[in-house]
């Protein structure tokens, strides 16, 4: 990742599976590129396996250098498709759009959680929630309890009957 000084940052569409490939070769031309990545948990083999996953699959913001005549060849450049495009040149993304989102990431690109944006008082008994991570990844279930040690309690329907499970606050997204 790197937190490029013009501001000016461009979408480009990657080949299936080339994110790493694309950004090195970019990194490689002086072209700063940025892969924001989020935690996902899969089942995988009748496991859960929980790995990085990039937050906008397929894409990659990229910040040519505009005086330099080289940006042209991003388009060529091993494992991108195209720069996104309007009428015919290189659209660029609002400004301020990549630097906010590089802000809510470490520096290896991964998406880090903002208590400030879910209060605490935010979740409350009988809210539905959605499970983020995990083995109950994506699970849909109902707060029972809220533990004064910020765990909550959530009843999931399994096989027609409630369980309840305990996860942390960052484990949940309010539905």
């Amino acid at each position: 990742m790197d937190r490029h000084a013009n501001g000016q940052w461009f979408l480009a569409q990657l080949k299936p599976n080339c994110a790493r490939i694309a950004q090195r070769n970019l990194d490689r031309q002086g072209i700063a590129t940025f892969l924001p990545l989020e935690e996902e948990t899969r089942e995988r083999a009748g496991r859960f396996v929980t790995a990085l996953r990039p937050l906008f699959p397929g894409y990659l913001f990229v910040a040519p250098d505009p005086a330099d005549p080289r940006w042209r060849a991003i388009n060529s450049t091993q494992g991108i498709t195209r720069l996104l495009s309007f009428g015919g040149a290189p659209a660029p993304l609002p400004r301020g759009f990549v630097d906010e989102l590089m802000e809510r990431c470490d520096p290896e690109g991964r998406l880090v959680p903002r208590p400030d944006l879910f209060p605490e008082d935010d979740l409350s008994p009988g809210d539905t929630v959605t499970l983020t991570s995990g083995p109950f990844a994506r699970f849909i279930g109902e707060i029972e309890a809220i533990a004064p040690d910020r765990r909550i309690c959530v009843l999931l329907d399994m096989l027609g009957r409630p369980t309840r499970v305990t996860v942390g606050r960052d484990g949940l997204r309010a539905v």
